[in-house]
């Protein structure tokens, strides 16, 4: 780094707030960083921010500063190793290319273009890499102000001497540059061509001399032209003076909707006064009387028209008032609310957005967000604009939003947003609904499915050994089952699952066991004890009345005279526990499926009377109630017996056809007591 010195003397240098001294203008740097400099009679020059890149490739600008009218160097720089071509760009469109690793670009101006280079280079097995710098924007800085026209006295009165100056000024680093000045009055030059001088004078003014002036700065060898803004000038006997700006009311603080009145006055002058009002610099009325005194009404301000207001007086000469600050606290309008979701359905557990923002009001304002009127939070915005407040959902999330908005100045409530929570099922639960008598081979069987949680409409698919069994859909939410008829396949593991659009959930797996009695022994108990009991007991038997049945048509009975059980099958699922047949039960009861009668019909020769098994028991060992029953070989089994019509010897099959199809209303149980069978 340099820096331009006049004058003999210690440098003082600085980086980062680190200040050393050196006898020389020129100093190497290796970090990052900004550095100033500064001689012994000036201050600290601005920064220069410095950086050292770690990239591969980088553009690299020479000089630095940079002035509009310069010659500027770029230099495509590789990190290590030399460059076989470079490529240079400006706003991405090449510019250069060539086997130079530096290009000149001639009297830059200021813009905002972009510029960047791409590096070739061969590798030890000449292979061509490339790699591109980063977008480089030069920093052009201007080689002089525009100037600005000043005249001396301000507002000249008729006979005074006037000096117009046309102000600008060069950087220390160019001040070698000349510069030459040239002065107008409308569109006139002043005096036969340009000098260097930057003032020139009138000696008398007089009112003809009245007009609009403005200067002229040229760098002659840069080819840079600059031109001041038009100066209007009025030459007046007497001007007007002390020009004040007034509000009403006081101290110039509205709320948006009240009248604002500015009133501009002079101390002194004469003749027809123009009186013009401005804010931040742009003109809002203009009114011509004679008067010392002039007001502005603005009726029923908005917020755009707070502001720093002045007013001008002009009598031939323009006088400016003082500056006054005028600030409307403007109500909120009804404010926006957004509701921001991470999908297109919103789940239990998701994280929301809630955004509030009211178009207009002034800050700071302050939110509060509401789900069904009830507070959730709030949050502010003190430089306006809107708020946002998050929230995880729960089931309960579902609903209308709304959100308040308040500057002070009275509340402003949103429309409302309506939200629905998904949730996912859960908690699914299979089971079995049993026909009201005891389910057998061929009777019809449903299974139920419910999730105990989770949004409709959930779809139930029933599975059997992981098979897909068939579908239902709960529109409404709630379970949904699945009908079949039994049959021996129909044993093993059941199971069902729900799913609402989100995870499906399966159920717990439910075993169905379909077992069977031991044919022969049944078969010979059953005939054995029907000839005991009526050998015993004769005819008609007396029996111990245990319960009392009423049957329909075709129970399933097999024909008269038939000397052992027929073969049956009976289904089960293993969460239903047995209860013997000794104890009492009702139809709600869940065993109750166990302990339907079964009916097997038998008929000992040169009886009269035909018998019908309607129950049958294995005893059981232990803990058997969870097991599937299983035939017992070892042990008898219990059996039940109820007389159901005389058997007519003459024409036993009349009767047994009659049988078939006719109605039995009572009958009476038998049971095999220990006693009896012994005997």
């Amino acid at each position: 780094m340099a820096v331009p010195s006049s004058e003999k003397g210690p440098i003082t240098w600085c980086h980062n707030n680190n200040v050393w001294k050196t006898k020389s203008e020129e100093i190497q740097i290796k970090d990052s960083g900004y550095y100033q400099c500064k001689t012994q009679r000036s201050h600290f020059s601005e920064p220069v921010h410095v950086e050292f890149s770690s990239d591969e490739v980088i553009l690299q600008v020479s000089p630095h500063p940079i002035f509009e009218g310069d010659d500027v160097f770029l230099k495509c720089q590789r990190k290590s190793g030399q460059l076989n071509k470079a490529t240079y760009y400006k706003d991405e469109k090449i510019l250069q290319s060539n086997y130079s690793d530096t290009i000149k670009l001639f009297s830059v101006s200021r813009d905002s273009s972009k510029y960047s280079c791409t590096a070739f280079w061969k590798t030890m097995f000449s292979i061509l890499w490339h790699k591109t710098s980063k977008p480089l924007k030069l920093q052009i800085q201007e080689l002089f102000l525009p100037p600005v026209l000043m005249l001396s006295p301000r507002q000249p009165n008729e006979g005074d001497p006037v000096t117009l100056t046309c102000e600008t000024r060069l950087p220390p680093q160019k001040s070698h540059v000349q510069l030459r000045f040239c002065f107008f009055k409308d569109g006139q030059r002043l005096e036969s061509g340009c000098n260097s001088s930057q003032e020139i004078q009138i000696p008398t003014m007089r009112l003809e001399d009245s007009g609009s002036y403005w200067c002229q700065a040229e760098a002659v060898a840069y080819k840079i032209i600059k031109s001041s803004s038009r100066l209007k000038i009025d030459v007046l006997r007497i001007p007007v003076s002390d020009v004040n700006l007034e509000t009403r009311p006081p101290g110039g603080q509205l709320i948006e909707g009240e009248n604002l009145v500015l009133i501009c006055s002079v101390a002194k002058g004469t003749g027809t006064i123009t009186f013009s009002w401005h804010k931040d610099g742009t003109s809002v009325s203009k009114k011509t009387q004679q008067s010392l005194l002039a007001e502005l009404l603005i009726p029923t301000v908005k917020m755009q028209d707070a502001g720093r207001y002045y007013c001008v007086a002009d009598n031939g000469g323009p006088i400016l008032s003082n500056r006054k600050e005028v600030t409307v606290r403007g109500l909120v309008s009804r404010p926006v609310l957004i509701l921001r979701t991470p999908r297109h359905q919103a789940v239990v557990g998701d994280v929301v957005q809630l955004h509030c923002e009211a178009s207009k009001g002034s800050p700071p304002i302050w939110y509060q967000f509401y789900h069904e009127d009830i507070t959730l939070g709030n949050s502010s915005a003190p430089n306006g604009g809107g708020a946002s407040f998050n929230f995880s959902l729960t089931e309960e999330g579902s609903g209308n939003y709304t959100c308040d908005a308040n500057n002070g100045l009275g509340p402003q409530r949103s429309d409302r947003v309506s939200l629905k929570v998904i949730v996912p099922v859960s908690d699914i639960v299979l089971s079995l609904r049993a026909p009201e008598t005891q389910a057998m081979v061929g009777d019809e069987v449903e299974i139920y499915c419910e999730a105990l949680k989770g949004s409709p409409p959930i779809l139930y698919q029933f599975y059997h050994e992981d098979m897909a069994l068939g579908n239902s859909l709960a529109p409404m939410g709630g379970g949904a089952s699945f009908k079949f008829i039994v049959t021996t396949e129909h044993a093993g593991n059941y199971s069902c699952e729900a799913d609402n659009g989100l995870e499906p959930q399966r159920s717990e797996v439910m075993t169905f066991n379909i077992t069977g009695p031991c044919r022969s022994r049944a078969g010979l108990i059953s005939a054995g004890v029907t000839g005991g009991l009526l050998g015993v007991l004769g005819l008609p038997v007396a029996a111990i009345l245990l319960r009392h049945f009423r049957t329909q048509r075709k129970l399933g009975l097999s024909a008269p005279g038939a000397s052992s059980p027929s073969d049956w099958q009976e289904p089960s699922f293993s969460r239903i526990s047995s209860t013997p047949p000794q104890e009492h039960l009702y139809d709600g009861h869940p065993a109750f499926i166990e302990l339907q009668p079964i009916y097997n019909n038998v008929n000992p020769e040169g009886l009269n009377m035909v018998y019908s098994q309607i129950q049958s028991s294995q005893p059981r060992n232990g803990n058997s109630a969870n097991s599937p029953r299983m035939c017992q070989k070892d042990k008898e089994p219990v059996v039940i017996y109820s007389e159901l019509r005389t058997a007519c010897c003459d024409d036993s099959s009349q009767q047994a056809s009659n049988h078939q199809e006719g109605d039995t209303e009572d009958y009476e149980n038998v049971p095999r007591e220990s006693a009896v069978l012994d005997h």
